[in-house]
């Protein structure tokens, strides 16, 4: 805890931290548990709105302070615990249903604000002050210009997804773990430059490893479903989508 910041900041501060690890605990006991119970569906609220509560806490104090980088990390971070989560009411688009205002106007503004990240790790890497290294002569901070890749590919993603009908029934499905899982590793990321940092500084790697090691992890998950739910008879694979997470 800062001493010298106002009080108001600390306060805020606390929230932050509070709501991360409430997140950080919630979202293995709903990872573990069947999918579609109600000790799931439980959890997983509560871990939606802690990382609500990350989110809202993370922009107030990058404003205040400020950090840009925060800023742009505490958007594309929640939009991945957004989408996860929205995506449970977006189920009949595969028939036809279409998205509503508010996913539109997060898909957007967590694409622009992620290529504003992606640019600023080239044009001003000091700024953003992580994961500085020297690339062909230039300073670029590897960090920023990653975190703003996947922040464009989320909210790409997003919009591709709401301007051509889904062709696969269970698109929700995986859009919706693969959504939570992602979030899953911000929280892991920021726990881990929170604690790392003061060992190793702000090196590329203290931000990265937990990108490096969930993304394969998700593709390798989403791989085993849909080789799975391909091999279900029809009958077994529509009451599974009629399930509520």
């Amino acid at each position: 805890m800062h001493r010298e910041w106002a009080t108001y900041l600390r306060v805020l501060l606390a929230l932050h931290i509070t709501c991360g690890v409430v997140a950080f605990v919630c979202a293995p006991v709903a990872l573990s548990t069947a999918k579609g119970g109600r000790t799931h569906r439980r959890w997983g609220k509560i871990y939606f709105w802690a990382m609500a509560g990350v989110a809202v806490t993370a922009l107030v104090l990058s404003f205040a302070l400020p950090i840009f980088f925060l800023a742009m990390v505490a958007i594309f971070s929640f939009y991945s615990a957004f989408a996860g989560y929205r995506i449970l009411s977006l189920k009949t688009m595969y028939t036809g249903a279409r998205p509503k205002p508010v996913d539109w106007a997060a898909a957007v503004v967590t694409f622009l604000s992620s290529f504003l990240l992606f640019l600023m790790g080239f044009l001003k890497p000091e700024l953003m002050g992580v994961g500085v290294v020297q690339i062909a002569g230039h300073m670029v901070s590897i960090v920023s210009v990653v975190f703003g890749l996947i922040g464009m590919r989320m909210g790409q993603g997003s919009i591709a997804g709401f301007l051509k009908r889904p062709t696969e029934k269970m698109f929700w499905w995986f859009d919706h773990m693969q959504g939570m899982m992602g979030s899953y590793i911000a929280a892991l990321t920021a726990f881990s430059a929170v604690n790392l940092t003061r060992w190793f500084g702000p090196a590329w790697w203290v931000w990265l490893w937990p990108t490096i090691v969930g993304v394969p992890a998700i593709a390798i998950w989403t791989t085993y479903y849909k080789k799975k739910f391909s091999a279900k008879p029809k009958g077994e694979t529509r009451n599974l989508s009629a399930q509520e997470i």
